[in-house]
């Protein structure tokens, strides 16, 4: 019982089986009015810690690294999330920033796909740079939901030993990404914002914003496996598709936990503004002063065919809706071009739109940070700047 990932005290122990109704796997079990485990099948969700009244289950941790342990540990994967069997952008994303990753490891690349009927999406992610495409399909994994997901990653990751993990920061990653941490008694960073192999540990360094965007901090996992990651879409940019690439597709069957909750309906967002799809984004920050000039990137947004953005200091006063925030807290975005007007340039707004193809500024303040990273700089008032761009483009249309 050592090896397992729960320990039983039997002097606690009261044998009032709530433990047993508890666990979702059926590895507890009375004899007598002696809770047991069957050690070999439990897999660690810890549901018979939180039920136990009478604290008689604990959750057993490594003391000592086992070095030899994180040696059999390989291979780079990258989550490949999908909806309705399309996989979501920022999987390909991670795809093209793992393959990176795998080349200087030495290591192959991977992407995992849950869900029902996927089998399809293997071609695409192989074309995109995964040497192995590793397919979890059951009806159960048709829809998403925390606790199914989060048993059908923990034992793949069982099954295989992984060095490293990946998966984008969006609502279902965050929703179990970290579940699965927690099964694997392993680190998460999240919302990193840059990823790369340290040549001499050949550890993952994991670099995210850190106290509130002030700094940026660099995290490894020097001691557990795998070494896990979530990244906000738009952060990294997609390669292109090589159609010629080949590689191996393994169809996994698991035995699966059934799900603690159901999905009776789905209600769309009541916004239509999707920012981060945005090619053209116009944004302003609090140099704006007032809600009234938000008419002027309205304008101005609409006369280019893009949308309206804004930092966060706009969506705080009220002044719009958080849909379209910009930034550490607010939406990841990667425009061809983004405008932005009266924004200073915190670290939190950049880790926002830093990877723009180009960044054209304007602000009255020339030691704003936002001109550090702007490829044109305008010093000027934008309530003067902004009417007079969009008359001019105004009169271009008209001739």
């Amino acid at each position: 019982m050592s090896e397992a990932p729960i320990q039983i005290n039997p002097d606690l122990c009261r044998g009032c089986k709530k433990c047993v109704s508890a666990c979702p796997f059926g590895v507890l079990y009375m004899d007598g009015k002696m809770v047991m485990l069957k050690p070999d099948e439990c897999r660690g969700c810890l549901a018979c810690v939180q039920s136990c009244p009478f604290q008689a289950i604990t959750a057993v941790t490594p003391d000592e690294v086992d070095h030899e342990r994180l040696r059999e540990y390989h291979d780079i994967w990258v989550f490949a999330e999908q909806s309705g069997g399309k996989v979501l952008e920022v999987a390909y994303e991670l795809l093209a920033t793992g393959r990176r990753l795998a080349d200087q490891r030495g290591c192959a690349l991977a992407a995992v796909v849950l869900g029902h009927e996927i089998g399809h999406t293997a071609d695409h992610l192989i074309a995109a740079g995964a040497d192995k495409v590793i397919l979890a399909d059951d009806p159960l994994l048709a829809t998403y939901e925390a606790n199914v997901y989060t048993d059908a990653l923990h034992q793949l990751i069982l099954r295989h030993k992984p060095e490293v993990v990946l998966a984008g920061a969006t609502a279902i990653g965050r929703g179990f990404f970290a579940k699965v941490a927690v099964r694997c008694y392993t680190g998460l960073t999240a919302d990193c914002t840059a990823l790369a192999i340290d040549r001499e540990t050949t550890l993952l360094h994991q670099t995210r914003p850190a106290f509130g965007g002030n700094i940026m901090a660099t995290i490894m996992t020097p001691n557990h496996r795998p070494q896990m990651a979530t990244v906000r879409p738009h952060v990294f940019k997609m390669n292109s598709p090589n159609a010629s690439r080949t590689g191996e597709t393994l169809l996994e069957a698991l035995k699966l936990a059934q799900p603690a909750t159901r999905v009776t309906r789905k209600i769309p967002a009541s916004s239509s503004v999707n920012i981060a799809a945005a090619d053209i984004i116009v944004a302003g920050g609090r140099g704006l002063q007032k809600a009234e000039n938000l008419q002027l990137l309205q304008r101005l947004a609409q006369l280019l065919g893009g949308v309206v953005g804004v930092s966060r200091a706009c969506v705080d006063a009220g002044w719009i809706s958080a849909a379209h925030q910009v930034g550490q807290s607010g939406q990841t975005v990667s425009p061809k071009v983004y405008f932005a007007f009266g924004i200073s340039g915190a670290i939190q707004h950049l880790e926002g739109m830093r990877s723009a193809d180009t960044i054209i500024a304007v602000n009255n303040d020339p030691n704003a940070p936002i001109f550090d990273v702007a490829d044109l700089g305008i010093i000027g008032d934008l309530t003067e700047i902004i009417p007079a761009l969009a008359d001019a483009l105004e009169a271009r249309a008209r001739n």
